[in-house]
């Protein structure tokens, strides 16, 4: 294409009447048989710098096109919207997303595991989206500098996706089988292009950043603190493929905050990374071993010190290897050593779509004394299976912790098989964690047990109302290294689906525990349950969702039955109103009503939690989050305003401030302001 096309939204420039058109979308959603009724057109040309995509989606059914607001990156099933999917190196398991809503809000992910998105993966590109009538209509300009690609490239797998929610029509240009999402690799296209793609330019990229912050603590006794200071992020592109980042003095005040939860189970609760720099092939990393038994967690880094500076490198060495790694530094502090983490990964391609990877993990203490040799390590291995059409899918691993003394029973192992077909789902876990497997950069739920467990499911399809309805079994059962049984979770339920996108399900868990210390379920009380007891109890649940297209809507959990000696009552709901697509208010109520015999009172719990979401244009936001967490006594506010005065440049400013609930007096409050600028 020699001629410049225009990102205006209207796509009337002649390159686009001479272009090829992806037509004839197949159905996913309600039912992955025939053709979609609504129409779609997607066409695709470009020059020695960029490709460009125009869509054309027609509307065959009148009704109002839904949008939540302009925010970047929008939730998939609550907006009108269209994504590509582009696997650029052949591999049907690694690729990158675009997209916009029907608000012209934008979506760009990097893609891993076949399709799992990563979100949080934000690149130069631009896009415009007009509305007609009978019809919407998007422009994209992507540069080749914003992806990877082999060199001489001339061909990319590739899908496009469309979600129509007053027909409640998924629909793809690839056809996909209802049971996964449009964004498998597994079910792709091919696009040719009639030369070879220009060759990929290293990318250079740098990302200072100045900022203001204002702290008082009233708990401590401290009197206001004032700082400034600076740092930058660099992007370094070493080929097609191998990107280095650096970090110095990185701030991440600009964070969203974490959302409350309330505990009362035994276990250390999970909150997930959120922070840029940690986020970009994070499945180089973060993606060994399972959710509960990871070895690499990156939220261990840089929360209770802050980060000096850091490297990662990450991403292909030829068409089937990649690699990643990471090394941070943080500071020392009055109450911590300065450490230093490396994280090193080899990840291989093997068969068609399954892949095997090597992880280090090494966490050294700097500037010990002379008498301790301080250090953790952690060298694992990892295989992934995913069949080629994707119905088959699994996991196994193995893993062992070094630390000093090297006392044994340090390993952490597992395994996965899981099947998904239009009408069954079907997984069989197992695993083994050593009572002195430690992992101090990773997330372990729990140490010391042997663990197997059977998931299935089968689902009815009917094509009428009810778009899908069946039951379900999840079993958990936990032993000892003696294979004495630890622990027990059963539960039995039943879901169905509706094509207004309600969804109603109920069931039964029936659990069993024996407490290996003792052990207090409300967190709050000065009794306890003693260790060595041994608990039966079965309670109920239920689950209803509204529909997601309406302006109002909602969730909510609800059970009742018994809980250890005693009994429980609890509910979990969030409501959220729109205004399309410049406001979202949302209120997430829980409550616990927890009742165990003498000497336990019985305590009641809520977690109230509003928020109020601004989007006033697509490069100003605005958020309020106020969180009421009864169990730990503290109330949050927190604001974030947020300017993107330029492509992946943005000014930000933050407050935040923790009262005690019952006198409003101040824990402690901070002030943020933020500035970056991308240079590219």
């Amino acid at each position: 294409m020699r001629a410049t096309i225009r990102i205006d939204g209207s796509a009337d420039e002649p390159d686009w009447q001479d272009a090829q058109k992806a037509t004839d979308f197949f159905l996913v959603l309600p039912v992955d048989t025939g053709k979609a009724k609504q129409p779609s057109e997607v066409m695709l040309t470009y020059d020695d710098k960029a490709f460009y995509m125009a869509i054309v989606f027609y509307d065959t059914v009148p009704g109002k096109r839904i949008s939540e607001s302009f925010r970047r990156d929008f939730t998939f099933g609550i907006n009108d919207n269209f994504l590509s999917f582009f696997d650029t190196f052949l591999d049907q398991t690694n690729g990158f997303s675009f997209g916009v809503s029907a608000s012209g809000a934008v979506w760009d992910g990097m893609m891993h595991s076949g399709s799992t998105m990563n979100l949080d993966w934000d690149v130069k590109w631009e896009s415009k989206t007009r509305h007609y009538p009978d019809r919407w209509v998007t422009e994209m300009r992507i540069p080749f500098k914003s992806v990877r690609y082999p060199r001489q490239s001339r061909q990319w797998l590739v899908n496009f996706s469309r979600l129509d929610l007053k027909t409640n029509e998924k629909s793809s240009w690839a056809p996909v089988p209802r049971q996964f999402p449009t964004a498998s690799l597994a079910y792709t296209g091919v696009l040719n292009f009639e030369e070879p793609l220009p060759r990929p330019r290293p990318a250079i990229s740098v990302i200072p950043y100045i900022f203001g912050n204002y702290h008082e603590d009233m708990e401590a006794g401290t009197g206001p603190q004032y700082r400034g200071d600076a740092g930058f992020d660099a992007k370094l592109g070493l080929s097609s493929s191998l990107n280095l980042d650096l970090t110095y003095n990185p701030d991440f005040a600009q964070v969203e905050v974490d959302r409350q939860q309330m505990n009362i189970d035994r276990f250390e609760l999970f909150f997930p990374e959120k922070r840029q720099f940690f986020l970009e092939n994070s499945d180089l990393f973060s993606g060994f071993g399972y959710n509960t038994v990871t070895p690499f967690f990156s939220r261990r880094i840089g929360l209770d010190a802050p980060v000096l500076a850091g490297a990662r490198l990450s991403g292909k060495i030829g068409r089937n290897t990649r690699i990643g790694v990471m090394n941070m530094t943080t500071e020392k502090t009055g109450e911590h050593l300065s450490r230093n983490y490396t994280v090193a990964s080899l990840q291989k391609k093997v068969f068609a779509r399954s892949n095997i990877g090597f992880i280090f993990i090494n966490k050294e203490y700097l500037q010990q004394p002379d008498t301790t040799r301080l250090f953790n390590r952690v060298a694992g291995i990892d295989f992934n299976l995913a069949g080629r059409s994707n119905f088959w899918t699994g996991k196994f691993f193995y893993h062992r912790s070094f630390q000093p003394g090297n006392p044994g029973k340090q390993h952490s192992q597992g395994a996965t098989v899981a099947y998904n077909s239009k009408h069954w789902s079907l997984r069989m876990s197992q695993t083994s964690v050593g009572e002195n497997y430690l992992a101090e950069t990773g997330y372990v739920r729990r140490r010391g047990y042997n663990f197997w467990g059977p998931d299935l499911a089968f689902l009815f399809v009917p094509n009428h109302s009810v778009v899908s309805h069946g039951p379900f079994a999840n079993i958990e059962n936990y032993y000892d290294p003696g294979y004495a049984l630890l622990d027990h979770i059963w539960k039995f339920g039943y879901k169905m689906e509706f094509s207004n996108t309600v969804i109603l399900q109920a069931g039964a868990i029936d659990q069993y525990i024996r407490l290996q210390e003792d052990f207090d379920p409300t967190h709050v009380s000065t009794a306890f349950l003693p260790g060595g007891s041994d608990y039966r109890f079965l309670y109920g649940f239920t689950e209803v969702t509204s529909d997601s297209r309406r302006l109002l809507k909602g969730n909510l959990k609800a059970g009742a039955g018994n809980f250890y000696n005693g009994n429980m009552n609890y509910l979990d709901g969030t409501l959220t109103y729109r205004y399309s697509p410049y406001a979202n208010l949302s209120l997430n109520v829980a409550w616990n009503d927890i009742r165990l015999p003498a000497p336990f009172r019985r305590e009641h719990f809520w977690l109230i939690a509003p928020k109020l979401d601004l989007t006033f244009t697509d490069k100003i936001f605005l958020s309020t989050f106020l969180q009421y967490n009864e169990q730990i006594d503290n109330l949050n506010l927190n604001m974030r305003f947020q300017w993107r005065y330029q492509p992946v440049s943005d000014l930000f400013l933050v407050y935040t401030d923790n009262y005690l609930p019952g006198s409003w007096s101040h824990r402690n409050r901070a002030l943020v302001l933020k500035l970056t600028y991308w240079l590219n």
